[in-house]
């Protein structure tokens, strides 16, 4: 969440900045303002009238000593004036606070300098590209009639017991999940990841810490009776550990990752890019957090996507990364760079992970801060987070790109985890 102070101090560089999302944010942050100037006028007069009812209060005193009584409680009748005015005051001050805070919670992220200006994922920029030597086996298919062929997946009878979008994974297939989230885990781990098992769903705090709230609540999947939502993503209940604490200086970074299956209601997905893997409402993925210093979150967002980097190299499968323009990004980020791995069989790109630097906007939301060791005072950290990695669309494309005659081959690092060598 953007702070007041950011946007009273420079309103015109806050405006500029959200135009990079083709945002005309003008008309908002004028109406903030606006609220924000009434607030505080009305915060000085209900300063001033405090301050004059703490006068009267001794001169009652005194007046009484003095046997003055008329006059006490001429003074009396006015100090219950100004209580009641202060009390009219304090319900006005909640309401505008209030309306002040939705205003703050509806305003994205300010993009970084570095983000490129655009309206769409055409305007994305590619800022690297690898692909190990291989060869597409001919007359390739698609992921949806490998997972049939070899009985990796059953779409139909997840339509039968949930709806589109909650497939069963069988046999080889359900294997091959189970050892991609170790794998992943395990890498993880290894790069000094603390790993958690976090909660499937979370309260509304932890929705508006995150900032999945209020930006998405169509998209999340609610259980009214119990105010829960399922969580979307790992990010959102491992970033709400932290809420609400200061973290000493010295133990920055904080590294977590997690694994944990997502909820999305896809609201409007359809047709042939959604098909099979291509977009589910429950997959599962593995998540890394970082909590970091200010001064340091930038390069620990180059280490974070290197990381993930390495990930698919190890997988052996065919990668760009691409710097998103501002009218791509998600609403609470400032830097993200995508992932997408080459699918040969359909001939396009998938997406498999972003990794974002969200500076101070989760933690202002979460009051998560750092208590500097130069001024003992508490500080806002920056939060980053990326996928690594988001399974669907990476077991799409390691099918797809490793079928041949004989069947499915698992590339080498994996194999370890699967216990087998090929699909077939």
């Amino acid at each position: 969440m953007l702070t007041l102070h950011t946007i009273r101090t420079n309103p015109e560089a806050v405006i500029t900045a959200l135009a990079k999302r083709n945002i005309n944010a003008r008309p908002a942050i004028e109406s903030l303002l606006a609220l924000n100037e009434q607030r505080r006028r009305i915060q000085t007069e209900t300063e001033t009238l405090q301050a004059e009812a703490n006068r009267h209060a001794k001169e009652i005193g005194g007046l009484m000593r003095d046997g003055r009584t008329d006059e006490a409680n001429s003074v009396k009748a006015r100090t219950t004036d100004i209580k009641s005015q202060i009390q009219g005051f304090a319900s006005e001050l909640e309401l505008l606070e209030g309306q002040e805070r939705e205003h703050l919670l509806r305003l994205p992220n300010m993009p970084h300098d570095s983000v490129p200006a655009g309206k769409s994922a055409e305007d994305n920029v590619v800022v690297s590209e690898w692909s190990p030597e291989w060869s597409l086996a001919e007359h390739a298919v698609p992921h949806w009639e490998l997972t049939e062929r070899y009985k990796l997946i059953d779409f139909e009878r997840g339509v039968k017991v949930s709806g589109a979008g909650f497939p069963f994974y069988t046999g080889q297939g359900a294997r091959l999940q189970r050892a991609m989230i170790q794998f992943f885990l395990d890498r993880n781990t290894a790069a000094g990841y603390l790993e958690v098992q976090p909660p499937h769903f979370v309260n509304a705090a932890s929705g508006y810490g995150t900032g999945q709230l209020p930006d998405k609540d169509g998209q999340m999947y609610h259980v009214g009776e119990d105010q829960l939502y399922a969580i979307p993503t790992a990010e959102v209940p491992v970033t709400n550990m932290l809420r609400d604490e200061i973290v000493p200086e010295a133990d920055l970074p904080v590294k977590l990752t997690a694994y944990s299956p997502c909820f999305r209601r896809e609201a409007g997905s359809y047709g042939k890019d959604v098909r099979g893997l291509n977009r589910l409402h429950q997959f599962d993925k593995v998540e890394i957090v970082c909590v970091e210093h200010p001064e340091k979150s930038y390069d620990r967002l180059e280490e974070m996507v290197a990381h993930v980097a390495g990930l698919l190299q190890d997988l052996e499968l065919p990668y760009r990364v691409l710097r998103l323009c501002g009218g791509d990004m998600g609403f609470t980020s400032a830097l993200t760079y995508d992932f997408e791995v080459w699918s040969a069989a359909q001939e396009r790109w998938l997406e498999v992970s972003s990794v974002s630097n969200f500076e101070t906007f989760q933690t202002n939301r979460l009051m998560l801060r750092y208590r500097s060791e130069a001024d003992g005072k508490p500080h806002l950290a920056h939060t980053l987070n990326g996928s690594s990695l988001a399974l669907p669309r990476v077991v799409a494309a390691l099918l797809e790109n490793n079928q041949t005659a004989e069947g499915i081959r698992i590339p080498k690092a994996l194999a370890a985890y699967t216990g087998f060598e090929w699909i077939r």
